[in-house]
């Protein structure tokens, strides 16, 4: 077996590392946003509880890249594959932090009854964890067309965020007692906002790894 042969496989290890990653923190995001409409405790104390797994998932995904540019020196196309890499799992550990920050004010709003059904935010949360899913496909199988998709679905994410935004600002005007969780959704879905921006990252990036020119989509 040559020795770039298991330089190979040990890159394409990474490669899925990083999306065993991103199917984890896809499903925290889900299990957050759920456990709030829901009003489920547990499953939000399941979400906090896996951020540190999270957490331990990035490590080990930097330490795979640093020990790949220690031994092997890569250059060019590999250098950007093991960056994009560094850059992608930074992406995912934010992401789990924001299902974290989700599942916390599941905990700060138990037992309040919802001022208004959540619809907008789960809509958000769907739109998010596709856009997620599509980025990291968009890496594994270095499809650019995928990538710029995602990048151009952000643009709907924002206008949803902007649209709930405006509507919890309304009920906080028109009944004073509404104030603190319409502000607890405002920051659901900002964090939701901030999710999709995550996976427009991943999904630029993946245009750099494939094309080594960096494009900025907004």
């Amino acid at each position: 077996m040559t020795v770039r042969h298991n330089y190979d496989q040990e890159l394409e290890q990474l490669r899925k590392s990083l999306l065993d990653m991103g199917n984890a923190v896809a499903g925290a995001i889900e299990e957050a946003v759920t456990s709030l409409a829901k009003q489920d405790v547990d499953l939000a104390r399941k979400v906090i509880e896996f951020d540190d797994q999270v957490d331990q998932m990035e490590i080990e995904i930097e330490d795979k890249c640093m020990l790949l540019i220690a031994r092997q020196q890569p250059l060019a196309r590999d250098l950007r594959i093991i960056g994009t890499g560094l850059k992608i799992t930074t992406d995912l550990e934010r992401m789990g932090d924001h299902a974290y920050d989700i599942a916390k004010i599941t905990l700060s709003m138990v037992n309040q009854p919802l001022i208004k059904p959540l619809v907008d935010i789960p809509r958000m949360a769907q739109m998010a964890q596709k856009m997620l899913k599509d980025s990291l496909e968009a890496y594994i199988t270095l499809d650019i067309s995928l990538a710029e998709q995602v990048c151009l679905s952000d643009d709907e994410v924002d206008n949803i965020y902007h649209q709930v935004f405006r509507e919890l600002l309304t009920y906080m005007m028109e009944d004073p007692r509404t104030i603190t969780q319409a502000t607890q959704l405002i920051f659901v879905a900002r964090y939701l906002e901030r999710i999709a921006d995550h996976a427009t990252n991943i999904a630029e990036w993946t245009i750099y790894l494939v094309t080594g020119q960096r494009r900025r989509k907004k």
